[in-house]
This record gives structure tokens, sequence and C-alpha cells, in this order.
């Protein structure tokens, strides 16, 4: 029987009991994690190690989540991966911005832990469902 390699999701935030907090529900979900405490810091991981998802803050320590959101998504290897946000901040249309730089899901703090990972899980499974789209879309054309 073959095993299947459990999800790498990369948690982003300047906060380590959050981060801490993130990764154990994560953990204990069935998922790989890997914490970094800033922008620069999970940009360099997530180039070098391709994460099958990113969970990030808005604010981290000076830096903005949302511009660490856009430079991952210029990235070819990258643009794909689901970003999410996990964030406390209370700034004006802060939900609609998280959508223009390709965030998935924005999901406030506090969070409850079930919700979390019912997000991650439905986030995982849209750049596979694209995907199968795309290819049922190409079969489709090819056999008019």
């Amino acid at each position: 029987m073959k095993t299947q390699e459990a999800p790498l999701i990369l948690v982003v935030d300047d906060e380590k009991e959050v981060l801490e907090n993130v990764a154990n529900v994560l953990t204990e979900a069935g998922f790989d994690c890997q914490c970094c405490d800033t922008a620069q810091a999970a940009i360099e991981f997530a180039a070098m190690h391709t994460p099958d998802m990113i969970l990030s803050d808005i604010n981290l320590g000076g830096h903005s989540g949302l511009e660490m959101c856009e430079r991952i998504k210029e990235d070819a290897e990258l643009k794909s991966v689901p970003v999410m946000f996990l964030s406390g901040a209370q700034i004006p249309d802060i939900i609609r911005r998280s959508h223009a730089v390709g965030g998935t899901y924005y999901l406030r703090k506090p969070f409850d832990p079930g919700v979390l990972v019912e997000l991650v899980d439905k986030a995982l499974w849209m750049p596979q469902l694209a995907e199968d789209r795309a290819r049922q879309r190409q079969t489709t054309a090819g056999a008019c």
C-alpha cells in the first residue's frame, strides 16, 4: 500500500505563540508544517521547497503579508500555491484586499481550530480542481 506524503503547509507569523498554536493544530490534523517569522524567510523557503499551501498573518513585524503574497504569486512555480490569511487585522476592506493579491481565504484571529483545518483542506483541493477542469475542457474541445 502506497502512503501519501502529508501536505506541507508554510505558516508565517511574527508571533511565536501563534506559530506554535497553528502548527500544533495542523500537525494534529495530519499536515507537515514549516514555520517562518518573517515575510522574507517565507519567500525564501517557498522558493526552495514549494509548499502545498501558505498560511500567513497580514502584519509581519513591519512587513505586509499581502506584499509577500504578491511576490510569491509572481513566481511561476508558486503561482498556484494557495495562500490563506489568518489575521486579527481590523483594516477596512482587508478581505477584499487579501483576495485581490491572490489570497484564497481569510480567517480572523482568534480562530476556531476546526474551521482552520476545514479551510486548509478546501484550499488544498482548489488547484487540483482547477487543473482537472482545464484537462476536462481540453479533452472535450478535442472531441468535437
